[in-house]
């Protein structure tokens, strides 16, 4: 099949790429205007396109170009606190660059949509673990740009036929076994790769935001799930595609709560460094606990998870950050 991946340079889009690569039986094109991606992330022999998917000239030539018959798109802005500070350009890039995207899709008759969508959908949780059918009500831009587009697509699958599946996942960690690809943003922002920079000696201490959350420990709490584990899932979406050709959502995530403090501990426990962390105030648009029930796309997708503990995940992280202490 010949697949298009939007944000394919990028940390999630990236390994996705490797194990479609992996898997075989499919032309892909990854599309990237590498604001955050990096092209040495892309395996040798894979297209790639650099341009914005907000440029609707751009796309066009693209899509008649390569003529896709899927599309993954993982091109987003996705910091929470950004969004918070300047929500036009969350709307301008999530929202409006995933309208042309469809556009351009239906104007080249392409059939499948894998959406990369997030936890943030779901605000503060009425009930742990959260279940992909809960109700969604953002509490930051960057959840309602995303819930936004999850609407725009069940439409789209009424008037023209889309069809699509949403991976609402959690927090996105880890690294490729091997160390070759991993997360290298700048400036970083994500919990664990912050935390491994005490380790390699690019900053002093790490910060908690808030330790006054209804907690055990008083930090937030989230769910880490494997990047690998994450482009696995996106594989089975597309496999559920094209043998039920029935659009859906599903969660993906570990189903197991970490604090912030007890990441820090397993990031100490992993490098053997102390690891000093200073408590901050609380971000804004941070909801206290976000833990996901997989049971949906388990038992729909058969999805499964083989990074099942903490350490195991942190460790990879920092096997890539060690084998690549500038990044890419």
């Amino acid at each position: 099949m010949k697949i298009i991946i939007c944000g394919g340079a990028g940390y999630i889009g990236s390994h996705l790429v490797r194990e479609l690569t992996k898997a075989g039986g499919h032309d892909l094109v990854v599309l990237d205007n590498l604001s955050t991606g990096h092209t040495q992330a892309i395996p040798k022999g894979v297209g790639f396109e650099q341009g914005d998917i907000r440029d609707a000239a751009f796309l066009d030539t693209v899509f008649g170009k390569h003529k896709p018959e899927a599309v993954f798109h993982f091109s987003a802005s996705i910091e929470v606190a950004a969004s918070c500070a300047d929500p036009l350009s969350y709307y301008e890039n999530n929202v409006c660059g995933t309208v042309t995207l469809l556009q351009t899709m239906q104007k080249h008759a392409t059939k499948y949509f894998i959406f990369s969508s997030t936890a943030a959908l779901f605000g503060m949780a009425e009930r742990v673990p959260i279940e992909a059918e809960d109700r969604t009500h953002p509490i930051n831009p960057y959840g309602e740009t995303k819930l936004v587009v999850e609407k725009l697509l069940h439409w789209c699958d009424q008037a023209y036929g889309l069809k699509y599946v949403c991976l609402r996942y959690f927090n996105a960690c880890g690294a490729d076994e091997a160390g070759d690809i991993g997360e290298d943003h700048t400036p970083e922002s994500h919990l664990i790769p912050l935390v491994l920079q005490v380790p390699a000696g690019k900053r002093e201490k790490v910060f908690v935001f808030g330790d006054d959350y209804e907690t055990e420990d008083g930090s937030c709490v989230r769910d880490y799930v494997h990047v690998t584990d994450l482009a696995t899932g996106h594989i089975k979406a597309l496999d559920y595609l094209t043998q039920h050709n029935t659009s859906n959502q599903f969660n993906l995530g570990s189903g197991q709560g970490y604090s912030v403090k007890q990441i820090i501990d397993a990031a100490r426990r992993v490098t053997g460094h102390p690891i000093p962390a200073d408590i901050k105030p609380r971000r804004a648009g941070d909801p206290a606990t976000l833990i996901a029930s997989s049971a949906k796309a388990e038992q729909i997708l058969g999805w499964t998870r083989k990074h099942d503990t903490i350490d195991a995940i942190v460790a990879t992280a920092w096997n890539f950050h060690q084998k690549n202490p500038k990044g890419f």
